[in-house]
C-alpha cells in the first residue's frame, strides 16, 4: 500500500485529503498539534481499513519531524508528503505596520523552515518510491497583494519558491505547490473572523489533489479551481 504523511491533518483540508486517500487504500501518518482532535480523526480514517499513525506535535520540532518519517518507514516507505500545516503570523490578520515580528517568524518557521525540514527528512524514502511526491499547500496570497495578508502571503511565496527549486533539483519526484482557493476552515476563520461570506468546504478541493495524483503532471504550481474547472 502507498504511504502518505499529511501535516495539519486533524481538520480541514488535511483531514479531507486523508479520508480520500484512506478510501483509496493508502496508509497514513497524520500530524497535528492537538492530540485529542488528531486521535479522533485517526480513528475515523482507520474505519476505511487502512493503517493510520497519529503523531501529535509541532512541525517546527526536528525530533517530531523525524518521528513522522520514522512512522512512515515502519509502514513501508513514503510515497507522498503533504506540507499542509500553516501558521498565520497574527490572528486575526493585521496590516504590516502592526504585524508582530515574532508572529512573522512563527509563520516563516512553520510554513517554510519546517516544511523544508520535513522534506529533507523524508527525501531518502521519497527518492526510493516509484511515485515519490511532495505537495505544498499554497495560497493565492502568495501571488497576489491583499491587505493584512502580507506576512502569511510572504511565507507562502517563499514556500512556493522552495517547491519550484525542489522540483528542479529532484527530477525523479513530482513536487506540486497547490493553491486550494477559498475554503471554510478554522485557519480562515481565525484570519478574518468578521467575514461571513460562505466559503467552499475543504472536501470540495480534494478532487483537484486526487487529479494531480492520478495524472501526475510536471512539477509546478497549480490552482485547485482551475483543475476542477478543466474536468
Amino acid at each position: 500500500m502507498p504511504v502518505a504523511i499529511i501535516t495539519g491533518a486533524s481538520k480541514g483540508l488535511g483531514r479531507a485529503l486523508g479520508a480520500a486517500l484512506a478510501e483509496r487504500g493508502w496508509d497514513l501518518v497524520l500530524d497535528a498539534r492537538t492530540a485529542p482532535v488528531l486521535e479522533e480523526t485517526a480513528g475515523a480514517l482507520s474505519a476505511y481499513g487502512t493503517r493510520v499513525e497519529a503523531l501529535a506535535g509541532d512541525v517546527t520540532d526536528a525530533g517530531h519531524r523525524a518521528d513522522l518519517v520514522a512512522a512512515a518507514r515502519k509502514l513501508g516507505g513514503l510515497d507522498l508528503l503533504v506540507n499542509n500545516a500553516s501558521a498565520l503570523g497574527a490572528e486575526p490578520l493585521v496590516r504590516l505596520d502592526e504585524l508582530p515580528l515574532e508572529g512573522l517568524r512563527r509563520a516563516l518557521e512553520v510554513n517554510v523552515v519546517a516544511a523544508l525540514g520535513l522534506v529533507q527528512e523524508g527525501l531518502p524514502l521519497l527518492r526510493a518510491s516509484s511515485a515519490g511526491t511532495v505537495i505544498t499547500v499554497s495560497s493565492d496570497a502568495a501571488a497576489e497583494a491583499y491587505e493584512t495578508w502580507g506576512g502569511y502571503g510572504a511565507s507562502k511565496a517563499a514556500l512556493d519558491h522552495l517547491a519550484a527549486v525542489l522540483g528542479e533539483e529532484e527530477p525523479g519526484l513530482r513536487v506540486w505547490a497547490v493553491d486550494p482557493g477559498d475554503m471554510a476552515t478554522d485557519l480562515y476563520a481565525a484570519a478574518v473572523p468578521d467575514d461571513d461570506d460562505p466559503r467552499p468546504a475543504p472536501e470540495s478541493v480534494v478532487p483537484a489533489l486526487l487529479r494531480l495524483l492520478d495524472e501526475r503532471p510536471a512539477s509546478g504550481r497549480y490552482g485547485a479551481p482551475s483543475l476542477l474547472e478543466e474536468r
